[in-house]
């Protein structure tokens, strides 16, 4: 089995704050220890290098397949997937589920590992900011203009 994540948006005013790799860590997380992923993946826009950083460089995210216009306004999407196996909640490699929690919990605010002042990428809150994916074929997004 796998998850799927939909749709991922922070407010603008609340950007630049680790938000969104939290949240992404806490899914996951919860992919794992409640479903057994093998893996999960998601769409992003070609044009948008901020979600495209934060998936592949801070998250670990790597491309599957260009989805030739997956967009509503005929924009291609990467398709993007993180393995799943590795994790340390799957059966096979089983850590105390308090150790994640406290892990993702330790992640500041502003990016950054409280126990270690650099972010995943080795800079002070880069984490970036990845758009929401409404406006998707198929989905109940408006068209974008």
């Amino acid at each position: 089995s796998h998850g799927h994540i939909t749709s991922l948006a922070v407010l603008r005013s609340h950007r630049k704050l680790g938000l969104a790799t939290r949240l992404m860590l806490a899914a996951e997380h919860d992919m794992v220890e409640c479903f057994d992923a093998e893996y999960v993946s998601l769409h992003v826009r070609k044009s948008n290098r901020a979600a495209f950083h934060l998936y592949n460089e801070t998250l670990g995210f790597k491309v599957h397949d260009v989805e030739a216009k997956y967009y509503a306004d005929d924009e291609d999407a990467y398709d993007m997937r993180k393995d799943l196996r590795a994790h340390p909640l799957k059966r096979k490699n089983k850590e105390n589920p308090d150790d994640v929690g406290d892990r993702i919990k330790n992640l500041a605010l502003d990016g950054t590992d409280e126990d270690n002042e650099e972010g995943p990428d080795g800079e002070s809150g880069t984490e970036q900011y990845a758009e929401s994916n409404d406006g998707k074929k198929g989905g109940k997004g408006k068209k974008k203009k």
